[in-house]
């Protein structure tokens, strides 16, 4: 399976910008180069902003759209609040723990994530980042990163709490759907106390509208999720999903439909299998009683 090794894009709204100004070349029937000799700007610099690989002007948005003969004032509006949120999301929160999210790419992921409008999540050993307390994420992360020191994994820490924020509050918040394996439930993380507490938070997390936390029991036995997690991205049109792949060096995404398509069948899969909310909810809560005895 072939792996996307390039830098993650840096803004969702960057690759909705490409997508539309080359359609809409297209449409007009011209080529870069000609597009590129009629306003006197190089080709290539064109071609990057239709790729995606960088950003763009609204003085050269505005010349772009005058000689594609786009005149209805939306349309034009639209693309130009595309270029001033990609140029937003170039200064974005997570930038002051840019020193532990770089090695891994761990900051490309978030880029990716705060555009995104749907989560698709299937975690077979660990409760998902959205999800976890402030307490499972300490213990996660000092246990997994053993090259960071405490300051470090704090860091970390406050950035999974912000995600937390800014992903699944406010107005807008994206839709998460979470499989999670029984194993993930039954490996006590710091400690009966901890993952009290997190079980809680997963129950109540699941009683939100746009958030689905399913199950997978053991008594399942083999299920297409042993091949390990993976993390589905729906953005809004015409940007495609994307899937995101963890290791503890780097980290890669799959772009190509093919991937993409395989990763969203597996995911359907399991949804099919697993235990609905509900029954998800009452195993939950089976199991954090167990923690008390």
């Amino acid at each position: 399976m072939a792996l996307k090794r390039s830098l993650v894009p840096q803004s969702v709204y960057r690759r909705q910008l490409a997508a539309r100004l080359k359609g809409l070349r297209n449409a007009a029937g011209l080529t870069l180069t000609e597009v590129a000799d009629q306003l006197e700007v190089n080709q290539g610099s064109l071609s990057r902003i239709e790729n995606g690989e960088r950003g763009t002007t609204p003085v050269l948005i505005r010349a772009l759209l005058d000689l594609y003969g786009v005149e209805d004032e939306e349309r034009r509006g639209d693309l130009l609040d595309l270029v001033r949120a990609d140029k937003e999301q170039q200064k974005p929160w997570w930038r002051k723990y840019s020193t532990v999210l770089t090695p891994t790419r761990y900051d490309g992921y978030l880029a990716l994530e705060a555009g995104a409008t749907h989560l698709a999540s299937y975690q077979p050993m660990l409760v998902p980042g959205l999800l976890q307390t402030e307490e499972y994420a300490r213990s996660v992360i000092s246990q997994m990163r053993k090259d960071l020191t405490p300051p470090q994994v704090e860091s970390l820490v406050r950035v999974r709490m912000e995600r937390q924020n800014n992903r699944l509050s406010g107005d807008a918040p994206a839709r998460l759907s979470a499989i999670l394996d029984e194993a993930v439930l039954r490996r006590t993380v710091g400690s009966a106390e901890v993952m009290r507490d997190q079980l809680r938070k997963l129950v109540k997390a699941s009683e939100q509208p746009h958030v689905t936390v399913q199950l997978l029991p053991f008594s399942l036995g083999a299920h297409p999720g042993l091949y390990g997690p993976f993390v589905i991205l729906t953005f809004p049109d015409p940007t495609p999903d994307l899937v995101w792949l963890e290791s503890p060096k780097t980290s890669v995404y799959l772009e190509s439909p093919e991937n993409v398509d395989t990763y969203a069948d597996i995911f359907d899969e399991l949804r099919g299998i697993a235990l609905d909310p509900s029954e998800t909810r009452t195993r939950i809560a089976q199991i954090s009683k167990e923690l008390d005895q």
